[in-house]
């Protein structure tokens, strides 16, 4: 078997390391630079270029060199921002809404993955020149915060470019690995991944061989190109106030300005002001326009205020969700070329009050990770690593009432397995369906749907009987398995998560954000749901209690409370369907005093052994004997039930607490027991 290299596949620039004699490798591409620009275009003779190569041709042949393709792999057209649109050649959806790059110079549409493998297929080529025998192998890194769809995209591309993908790694952690090869003792490590095109940040803990991450967060639509856009607009804005021209609406003009404002921004991280010239940005009626400019750093750190506090917040929430401090990080790594902007580094420093380390180079260390982590797999060279890496987002699935049941909670270490017992939610029902959500709000409507699937064959039984037995299994790559278990029958289904989801990177950002913007109104119709469902139930077991009763005691024991309680059951049902709130809380209240009522009567007439009906009877109304209280039983539904509802036989709010059984084999009369008297109280 050959050597497995590790690729970084960026939005800018990408590099492919390999791991030789113990130590990393950076490999340089046949133009020998140790860097790939991550561009792709068609000459006018129909040749592919890529790299440098194609990088230089974008400003005279705009529509056939493609660049930035990476915010497009895994996405939906119609998920993409006006600003990820802003590129000078052509995107369009096809009739399955997906993103199609439009090629005039071949007359053909590209899929984003077939633009990435291009890319991996020259990084295969270089290594395969350097090292002297063929690469069919790689680890490949991706953002950490990218979801289901945007990792099978790029497993994808890796096929596509010929390459068996043995690992996907979260770009944060192949850093972690980069830095943390050689450290002994045990260090919290702050990841803080600003690139091209998406911004990641992750912590970790290294020592004596393990690498375990402990929170990840991050905006996939956040880098470097940002900032760039920042400059673009300020330029095109004052040329339109002087012209009357928008130059970005030009496919030339914008790939100039574009290119200019990359390389003020380059300049301005090691000089307080740069110069901005570009003669024959356009013409008009009144001849050729030039473009010449003085931007300051204090003017460039201005516009890009919104986009530094929008780096604020994943920091806080990876330190929020890792239970951590600042104090309590020991080092910070920067890792993308974004991160020498000045504005960035003073932003390090002052939210986690220590200076970043500066030791590993920014735009190679990911793949100096991906390499390591190749050598692991491959069985060469670095023996006793254990990496463990979260998922960056919560999955589960839809219970009744539409609310999401959560397995796999964010920043939970994979490979991991989870599962839970589910019911039915109707009598004689022989199907349920699973539907696997993914996202943090407590609304199943609210998340991101990854799949349907149907477990059949359950036997005909009252609602809440069956117990079928659902478990979640996410292995390394973050692919996910689902499967469905009837514990009766051993009757199995299961459904693979491989990229069904095309969440989009917006959707991801917004997920965690709504859940902190919305918590009070999520929990407001979590709290209604809940109220519904547990009327609901209340029902059931009212009836049930109703039958047990009549059984136990014959059809003229507490006639009068036994229709109370039916006339209450028939108003509760009544005002579920007319979906009265104020109605259900009273008429609740009403039933569970009657139940309160009747249950006191049972245990009357049950508690004294030795006494006889006519004896216990007599006691009640002469006083001779005083009737011991009974707590008045809660009634609670059990939240695990799929499509509707199942019954908790718990008194809420006391999950420890013993039950004693009543006469019915199949009904409980929850009482509580007072463990100091030995009495029931």
């Amino acid at each position: 078997m050959g050597k497995v290299v590790g690729i970084d596949l960026g939005t800018t620039n990408s590099v492919v390391a390999v791991m030789e004699g113990g130590k990393p490798v950076v490999i340089a591409n046949a133009e020998g630079m140790r860097t790939t620009p991550s561009v792709v275009a068609f000459s006018k003779d129909g040749e592919r270029l890529v790299g440098q190569m194609a990088r230089r041709q974008t400003v005279l042949n705009p529509q056939n060199t493609f660049y930035a393709v990476k915010r497009f792999m895994g996405r939906k057209f119609a998920e993409l921002t006006p600003e990820s649109k802003q590129v000078a050649y052509t995107i369009r959806t096809d009739e399955k809404e997906n993103v199609k790059i439009r090629c005039p110079r071949l007359k053909k549409e590209f899929a984003p993955e077939e633009i990435s493998a291009t890319i991996l297929r020259k990084l295969a080529e270089d290594a395969t020149r350097y090292l002297g025998e063929p690469v069919t192998q790689a680890v490949i890194t991706v953002p950490a915060y990218f979801n289901d769809s945007q990792r099978q995209a790029t497993k994808d591309a890796g096929k596509i470019a010929g390459l068996e993908v043995l690992r996907i790694l979260n770009e944060p952690t192949a850093a972690s690995l980069a830095y943390g090869l050689d450290k002994k003792d045990s260090e919290t490590i702050l990841v803080f991944d600003l690139g091209g095109g998406t911004f990641d940040v992750s912590i970790l803990e290294v020592g004596d061989g393990v690498f375990e991450v402990k929170a990840t967060s991050g905006d996939t639509q956040l880098g470097g190109n940002d900032f760039d856009k920042q400059i673009v607009d300020w330029l095109a804005e004052q040329f339109l106030e002087a012209e009357g021209v928008d130059l970005r609406r030009d496919r030339q003009s914008l790939q100039r300005l574009l290119e200019a404002a990359e390389k003020a921004k380059i300049e301005l991280s090691g000089v307080t002001v740069t110069d901005i010239n570009l003669p024959f940005i356009t013409a008009t009626e009144d001849g050729p326009k030039h473009i010449e400019a003085n931007l300051t750093r204090a003017q460039f750190e201005g516009m890009c205020g919104d986009l530094i506090s929008r780096l604020r917040t994943p920091v806080k929430r990876a330190l929020t969700d890792a239970n951590m401090t600042p104090s309590q990080i020991d080092e910070v790594v920067l890792v993308g070329g974004s991160t020498r902007i000045p504005l960035v580094q003073q932003l390090v420093t002052n939210m986690l009050k220590k200076e970043p380390n500066q030791n590993v180079n920014p735009d190679e260390v990911v793949a100096v990770g991906a390499a390591i982590q190749a050598a692991i797999l491959g069985g060469v060279g670095v023996k006793d690593i254990l990496l463990l890496d979260v998922t960056p987002l919560s999955m589960g699935l839809e219970t009744i009432g539409g609310v999401m049941k959560k397995l796999l909670p964010r920043n939970t270490p994979i490979p991991a397995r989870r599962s839970d017992i589910f019911s039915t939610a109707e009598n004689n029902q022989t199907m349920v369906e699973i539907h696997v959500l993914q996202g943090e709000r407590e609304m199943a409507a609210d998340n991101k749907s990854l799949g349907r699937f149907k477990l059949t064959g359950i036997p005909p039984a009252p609602k809440g009987m069956p117990q079928v037995q659902v478990a979640f299994d996410i292995d390394a790559n973050g692919i996910l398995q689902v499967t469905a278990t009837d514990r009766t029958t051993g009757r199995q289904q299961s459904i693979t998560i491989q990229g069904a989801s095309t969440l989009s990177q917006a959707e991801v950002n917004q997920m965690l954000e709504d859940a902190e913007e919305y918590a009070d109104l999520d929990r407001e119709r979590r709290e209604r749901v809940d109220k519904r469902n547990k009327a609901e139930a209340l029902t059931f077991q009212a009836e049930r209690q109703l039958k047990e009763v009549a059984l136990d005691f014959g059809l003229q024991f507490a006639s009068g409370k036994r229709r109370r309680i039916e006339a209450l059951i028939k108003e509760l049902r009544e005002s579920l369907v007319e979906d009265e709130e104020y109605e259900i809380d009273q008429i609740t209240t009403e039933l569970q005093d009657a139940l309160y009522d009747l249950n006191r009567e049972v245990k009357l007439l049950s508690s004294d052994d030795d006494d006889d009906l006519l004896g216990s009877i007599r006691g009640i109304f002469t006083g001779d004997k005083e009737p011991r209280e009974v707590e008045r039983p809660s009634y609670s539904r059990y939240n695990n039930s799929l499509g509707n509802e199942s019954y908790d036989r718990r008194p809420v709010g006391r999950p420890q607490e013993p039950v004693r059984r009543s006469k019915s084999k199949n009904d409980y009369v929850e009482e509580d027991w007072d463990d100091d008297d030995d009495e029931w109280y």
